[in-house]
């Protein structure tokens, strides 16, 4: 008989998905971290923190999510499939299985680091902690809840986006992004301008229009919230209501800088939380 010299269908699967995420894995130690991007960007996103670990012989995790302008397969994003996080953290735990990745440390900027904590729900073993930078389970105001938004703002984002992109755009990553650290603005609305034109508005109904309040009390991995002091996205107070509903161990890190996006414009005060949170000694 011949030996069998197809690839098994799990190989098979991680290939396609991997390939289809752009995933990549830089170095090669034991520890491995997943680096994950939020609405609008892609895995560049991270390129300012990810030498220190690599440096540090940890085994670094990039991909892109199906959104993403980064992605090549353009009907890979199926707006029906992803109207809620769920199916993003379906998509998650998949690419850990078929990378055969276990216990990692899990980095999620803004819609990410609520994606970790469903994944995290359904699949616990899978990570060692969730380090959440941005994160909301809620964007909308409620009586007994400040989300950052009224119903109102949300309504108008939602037909700015759809009526006029390109303005909604140069707003947005003005007021998210340090307005004072330009190439950092300018990044991020390149990446938003990437994304296709059927993307930016169902995504946005998909982030900010649900409300993920009642699983944090079921996630039971380690958590880091890591806040900016002045986030126009995610006030403090979301990032307190978090630390008080986790049912895990958390603690609360607050990086003295402006916007939504501290790995961009302040990465080494991030790289600086980051190691305390490893336990790491020094950074070269």
């Amino acid at each position: 008989m011949e030996p069998n010299t197809k690839p098994n269908m799990l190989e098979q699967q991680h290939n396609h998905l991997s390939t289809l995420l752009n995933a990549r894995t830089l170095g090669t130690g034991t520890e491995t971290i997943v680096f994950a991007h939020g609405y609008g960007t892609d895995q560049s996103i991270w390129d300012k923190i990810t030498p220190y670990f690599t440096e540090k012989n940890y085994r670094v995790v990039l991909f892109d999510w199906p959104f993403s302008g980064a992605i090549k397969d353009q009907n890979l994003y199926n707006p029906s499939k992803y109207s809620s996080l769920d199916a993003f953290a379906d998509d998650l735990i998949s690419l850990l299985d078929q990378m055969e990745l276990k216990v990692v440390t899990f980095v999620g900027h803004s819609m990410s680091g609520m994606i970790s904590c469903l994944a995290s729900i359904k699949r616990p073993q899978l990570f060692k902690r969730l380090i959440l930078v941005g994160a909301s389970p809620r964007y909308i105001n409620t009586d007994d809840y400040e989300g950052g938004f009224t119903s109102s703002d949300i309504d108008n984002l939602l037909k700015n986006i759809e009526s006029n992109y390109e303005n909604w755009v140069s707003y947005f990553s003005t007021n998210v992004v340090d307005p004072n650290d330009e190439p950092s603005v300018i990044k991020f609305r390149e990446c938003l301008n990437k994304m296709r034109n059927e993307v930016p508005l169902s995504l946005a109904k998909t982030v900010f229009c649900h409300d993920y309040r009642d699983i944090l009390e079921k996630v039971e991995t380690p958590c880091t919230i890591i806040q900016t002091s002045s986030d126009m996205v995610v006030p403090y107070s979301v990032a307190l209501y978090m630390e008080k509903k986790i049912k895990g161990k958390v603690t609360l890190e607050v990086i003295d800088t402006f916007g939504h996006f501290p790995q961009l414009t302040a990465p080494l005060q991030l790289v600086d939380v980051l190691k305390g949170v490893l336990g790491f000694d020094h950074f070269p």
